[in-house]
Order: structure tokens, then C-alpha cells, then sequence
């Protein structure tokens, strides 16, 4: 399947710069089996029923992105993948003339050492400061990991609260789950009003969420991989749904992405599970857990455009992004929402 299939064309001045507010406020383009809808994110609780069960991404965005020096050089470094305690994959930019043992200083003399350089682009750095101590100086001195297509003054702090879910506790994670981003704590009153229930899983977005698809038949791409973790509980509430015919709804690719990796090597059920996950979902893709998705705008050529696709079905998907682009929807991260039925296969 060519990659370009998966292509269209975005004005730049639809890609969202900063979110709404109030967050529920943003827009919610509804394809439920029929006609699409233009709603407001405020109006989920009114699409969902009781008994329903919205599965959310408890991960929270680590401030990875640092700024110091290389000799004189001046450097940015965003850690993107925790290798053990104080060793992390980043990327370094300018990084063309970083050497193997070139030293990076940082603020609070805070010090890095390269180990190794790989083919994707990114090196492998040694912090002279352990997990904790390390965490403790991402977080006084780290900015947010933004998209490259989020143009940032980055002195700004609102991102650490703006690129943040509500439902963010565990830390982990190099890119938000932006689905979450539209929940706000009056809305999920609503919902929990009506009886909607939450249930929480934790996959820690990589950086690899924004790596291009660089080869021509899709299937040839390697998706990269992501830790995740689903608890009893959440266990016991999704199988209960299914079994009593209500609906699961993935609050993102990020929960979708768990759910079905789990239920395809149990066989269809979710059980208590942690690990590092690969999947990669394209059209044809058999879907055993989640029966309608929330999620955003994704980029062209996009692995996330691909599994939406698989999802919805790729003629839907490609109508409701031309009437998002007609309707001046808000694209990409700190833009609008959407909800989407898995696709009638019958």
C-alpha cells in the first residue's frame, strides 16, 4: 500500500499554536455511522451513555527539552528515551559535528557525556546525575517537548501546564496524548454523572510518535516501540463492559494502541499487563476491543492517520479531515477533536 494514499494537502493556518480555552471548548467533529457532525468538546457526555467506558492515558509529559553547550557551541537536547537510571537516547541539535565522548554542560552543573551515535540520528548520553536527581533538573530547567510545528518562544511556561492532560500522574512520557488534552474537570463531572465510566492506562509517548514514514509501501515501515501498563482494575472494568454490551472508548491512539495490543495476544480479553509495545495498525486491521475513538488531527503520511484509517475506514476519514479543512477545524496537538465508529466490516 503506497504512502501516498495517505497524503493531503494543510494550510499552515490551521495548525493550532496554543489550545483552547477553556479546554472543552474546542471543537468535536462526530462521525458515529452517519452524517458528520460539527458539536463542541463540552458536548460528549450528550454522544455517550451510561455504562460506557472512556479509557484514558494516565502518562505525563516529562520537561525533556534542555539548553547548554557543546565547547562554545551552543546546543539543544531533548531526551526521548530512557535506555536505564541515567543513560537517555536524544537528539541534539546542531548535532552533525557531535563527537563519541563530547561533554554537553547544562545549568547546575549538570554535565553530559555522548556514548554513542546512532543511524536514526540521535545519540545515546550518560548524565552525571542519577533517575531522581536527573528528574529533579528536567523539571527546573526543562521545557515541554513540543512538535516541531508548535512555533514557541520558549520562555514561555504555560506549556507545562497546557501540554498536560488532567488525567496525568505517571511520569514517562516525551509527547503528550493529545486526545486528553479537551478534558477539563467540569466535563468529567458531567460524565460521571451520567454514569460514564473512566478507566486509566499508562503508555508513555516516544518521540518516534513524530518520526516521518520514509518509505514508499507502508508496510515496510518500523514502528517504533512505547512502554504501557494496564492494571486489574482497568481489567476488570473493560471485560465486564464488553461482556455486558457497552461500548469502549479509547481517548486517543495512544489507548487504543494498548488495548489491542493486549487483546491480540490474549485473544481478545484484557489482563493485567506491562510492557513495550510495536504495533502498528493499517487498514484491514482487526479491532477487538475499542468501539469508538477520540482523537485528533494527525499529520499526512502519519502512522496516526494510518490506524484512524484502519479505524474509521479510510474514504470516511479522508471526507471528515476535507470538511475539517472546509470548516476551518484547528489541526494537529493543540488543536480540535474528533470522534469515530469502528468501521461496519460486514
Amino acid at each position: 500500500m503506497d504512502i501516498s494514499l495517505f497524503d493531503y494537502e494543510l494550510q499552515s493556518d490551521l495548525i493550532a499554536q496554543k489550545p483552547c480555552s477553556p479546554r472543552d471548548n474546542s471543537r468535536l467533529l462526530a462521525s458515529l455511522g452517519g452524517d458528520i457532525k460539527d458539536l463542541r468538546f463540552r458536548d460528549l457526555h450528550k454522544l455517550l451513555d451510561t455504562g460506557d467506558v472512556l479509557v484514558i492515558n494516565d502518562t505525563k509529559v516529562i520537561p525533556t527539552r534542555l539548553f547548554g553547550k557543546r565547547d562554545n557551541v551552543k546546543v539543544e537536547v531533548t531526551l526521548h528515551l530512557n535506555v536505564k537510571n541515567n543513560l537517555w537516547r536524544s537528539f541534539v541539535k546542531p548535532g552533525r559535528k557531535c563527537k563519541i565522548d563530547d561533554i554537553i554542560t547544562f545549568k547546575n552543573n549538570l554535565r553530559a557525556k555522548v556514548i554513542n551515535k546512532y543511524l536514526a540520528g540521535d545519540v545515546l548520553l550518560e548524565f552525571n546525575q542519577d533517575h531522581d536527581a536527573l528528574f529533579r533538573e528536567l523539571d527546573f530547567q526543562g521545557s515541554m517537548p513540543l512538535p516541531p510545528y508548535i512555533k514557541r518562544d520558549l520562555k514561555i511556561d504555560s506549556d507545562k501546564h497546557d501540554y498536560q492532560t488532567i488525567f496525568a500522574s505517571n511520569d514517562g512520557a516525551v509527547a503528550a496524548p493529545t486526545a486528553g488534552l479537551h478534558f477539563t474537570d467540569e466535563l468529567r463531572e458531567k460524565l460521571d454523572k451520567k454514569g460514564v465510566v473512566f478507566a486509566p492506562v499508562t503508555l508513555h509517548v516516544g518521540a518516534g510518535t513524530f518520526l516521518p514514514v520514509k518509505v514508499t509501501n507502508i508496510f515496510e515501515h518500523k514502528m517504533h516501540e512505547e512502554w504501557g501498563e494496564i492494571n486489574q482494575n482497568t481489567s476488570l472494568i473493560i471485560n465486564n463492559a464488553k461482556k455486558n454490551n457497552k461500548r469502549i472508548i479509547s481517548v486517543g491512539t495512544t489507548s487504543l494502541r494498548i488495548l489491542e495490543t493486549v487483546a491480540k495476544i490474549n485473544n481478545g480479553k484484557i489482563i493485567p499487563w506491562s510492557g513495550s509495545t510495536n504495533l502498528y495498525i493499517t487498514p484491514g486491521f482487526d479491532f477487538r476491543i475499542v468501539d469508538l475513538m477520540i482523537t485528533n488531527f494527525h499529520l499526512p503520511k502519519s502512522t496516526l492517520l494510518m490506524l484512524v484509517s484502519a479505524f474509521h475506514g479510510k474514504e470516511k476519514i479522508f471526507r471528515c479531515y476535507q470538511h475539517a479543512i472546509i470548516k476551518k477545524y484547528r489541526f494537529f496537538s493543540y488543536g480540535d477533536s474528533c470522534i469515530f465508529s469502528k468501521e461496519d466490516k460486514k
